[in-house]
């Protein structure tokens, strides 16, 4: 799909569906835009706010879920009991890692199952995100 035809709000869409379980690179979607001749600052900002609304999207997701549907995928309940622990003890700097490729999609579903606290783990995925979006932009932005 051509998100540039569409403008902002291609480049909105692609960051959105891109943080979603759907495999797509915003990051060449963002460069595409930024290549393109897009204002840079606004590209940032457009592509950050998509990316990370499609995380909450993918918590939300997962907060659907019941913790107790995991648990009987985990032979191991001394693990599962492990890796429970850690989530309710670092869920919230987790968000910290969503920006990652292959695991940053599937780790928003994950603490929306183990039912983070939302308000911060989306600061946490804002920050993330943005931070990556700005270190992708900084050639235009200079």
């Amino acid at each position: 799909m051509d998100y540039i035809q569409y403008g902002y709000i291609g480049l909105f869409l692609g960051c959105f569906i891109a943080a979603t379980i759907i495999p797509l690179a915003s990051e060449a979607i963002l460069i595409g835009f930024l290549i393109a001749g897009f204002d840079p600052y606004i590209s940032w900002g457009v592509a950050s706010i998509g990316n990370t609304l499609g995380g909450v999207t993918n918590y939300i997701l997962g907060s659907l879920g019941k913790v107790k549907s995991l648990d009987k995928y985990f032979k191991d309940k001394e693990k599962f009991n492990r890796i429970k622990n850690g989530v309710e003890k670092y869920g919230v700097w987790m968000g910290f890692l969503t920006w990652l490729p292959f695991i940053g999609d599937p780790l928003t579903i994950f603490l929306g199952f183990f039912r983070v606290k939302f308000i911060p783990l989306f600061f946490t995925m804002l920050f993330a995100k943005t931070l990556r979006y700005f270190v992708i932009s900084i050639y235009w932005l200079i």
